[in-house]
């Protein structure tokens, strides 16, 4: 069973169910019918009950797959209009204060503010990741961004890359005005883990989650 996710007031009204739905899609966009009824513990029936209702509601949209044989497969995803149900922070408020401040100071005013907000947050969280190997590192870092509203989660394990995926951005707003504040957080995960983290895809530019591709360091690189 899902976790509900901590959402916008405005989803306040929808049944569990439902807030099930939608932390399930912002998770596994495109997910089928049958994926969201066994993630739900549901029967097929009343899960399509749900999922027409969001879609009525413009939260949700369906679209179709062609398969090798039979009927297209029904996707589910969720409708750009659902964005604003999951943490967003005070995105409106600190977009207006980094604008302000490069009226006044310039950019490189907000860069100097964006990577001193991450030293900050850094120092608060190193004690929990002085030790370990890397994937139970990232594993930890997972958990302190979901604290922060990205709901993270440690990826596939393999030739040894860790990948954490984020499926929240809190701060879109302002990395969609600032890229610096991507390029921020991503020398801060570094900082953290003591490694190498190389981006592979951004909500900020379309894509559906933030992947990260965490590897230690070679001695000498």
């Amino acid at each position: 069973m899902t976790t509900e996710p901590n959402a916008h007031p405005g989803a306040a009204g929808y049944s569990s169910p439902k807030r099930g739905i939608l932390l399930l899609l912002k998770r596994r966009p495109d997910a089928s019918l049958t994926e969201v009824a066994e993630e739900l513990g549901i029967s097929k029936v009343a899960t399509l009950g749900h999922l027409e209702k969001l879609e009525s509601d413009g939260l949700v949209v369906r679209s179709y797959r062609a398969g090798k044989v039979g009927r297209p497969r029904v996707l589910f995803r969720l409708a750009p209009g659902a964005l604003a149900l999951f943490p967003q922070g005070y995105t409106e408020m600190s977009l207006c204060a980094l604008e302000f401040i490069e009226r006044r100071l310039g950019r490189n005013a907000v860069a100097e503010l964006l990577s001193q907000r991450a030293h900050e947050v850094a120092d608060r969280n190193r004690s929990r990741l002085r030790a370990g190997p890397l994937a139970n590192r990232v594993e930890e870092l997972s958990r302190i961004r979901t604290e922060g509203g990205y709901m993270a989660e440690m990826g596939a394990r393999r030739k040894g890359t860790v990948e954490m995926l984020e499926h929240n951005c809190p701060i879109l707003a302002i990395a969609g005005r600032y890229p610096e504040a991507c390029q921020t957080e991503q020398r801060m995960f570094e900082s953290l883990l003591r490694a190498r983290v190389d981006v592979s895809h951004r909500v900020v530019a379309g894509d559906p989650v933030c992947r990260f591709l965490v590897r230690e360091r070679v001695e000498g690189a």
